[in-house]
């Protein structure tokens, strides 16, 4: 077996290193930190395929490293996946609500409401993605009607939800990498499984939404 070279062995030390910082013991900051991080990568990777544009940058906000990257490349595809079962299901958020992206406090309200109820039966990994994915729809929404400002509201609201709802799971399953596991080794039809329960949950709620919003 061949040395590896100096750039190998730099390369495998910070990597290392990363995945150490990454899968410690998180503090409820952190976590809130990482969830609204990614939370801007979705909605941007969401705004930019609708040929929209938005600045997902915070300059009170450090820098994600690079655990956390990885991290956000598989929720994106796991959201790419979700999105493909029902292409209809995560665009045109506001009127499925039958709301105004106008106002702060409905935008919040609603997010709010449909990531609630979303995990009201629990939370799996699924449901995590599909909260990602109605944000996403939501904000491309707001962009799309010309109140972009409406994108950091979804945000902070995700990272609220995040903080009462999110973090102690996130804690118990050692943080947001664990996350990766559902990409490896799975089987085809676990996961569409997986992936159709959150689908179903959402649809659900629109359901509901849509029957007490026409009383």
């Amino acid at each position: 077996m061949r040395d590896m070279s100096v750039f190998e062995r730099s390369t495998v030390t910070v990597f290392a290193a990363e995945m150490k910082v990454f899968d410690r013991t998180h503090t409820e900051k952190e976590l809130v930190f990482q969830s609204k991080e990614l939370c801007r990568d979705f909605i941007h990777s969401r705004i930019i395929r609708e040929g929209f544009s938005w600045s997902k940058v915070d300059p009170d906000m450090p820098e994600p490293h690079g655990a956390l990257i990885d991290v956000s490349v598989v929720l994106l595809k796991l959201g790419d996946e979700l999105e493909c079962m029902r292409p209809y299901v995560y665009r045109n958020i506001a009127k499925q609500l039958n709301i105004s992206v106008a106002v702060e406090a409905v935008v919040s309200d609603a997010f709010l409401s449909v990531a609630t109820e979303i995990l009201a039966m629990g939370i799996t990994w699924g449901k995590v993605v599909a909260i990602y994915a109605v944000a996403a729809g939501l904000a491309v929404d707001c962009v799309r009607q010309g109140h972009p400002v409406m994108v950091h509201t979804i945000v902070d609201s995700l990272g609220e939800f995040a903080r009462r709802s999110l973090v102690p799971w996130l804690k118990k399953r050692g943080g947001w990498g664990d996350i990766s596991k559902c990409v490896v080794n799975i089987d085809s039809r676990a996961h569409a499984h997986w992936l159709s329960t959150a689908v179903v949950t959402w649809r659900e709620f629109i359901k509901t939404m849509y029957i007490y919003l026409t009383k």
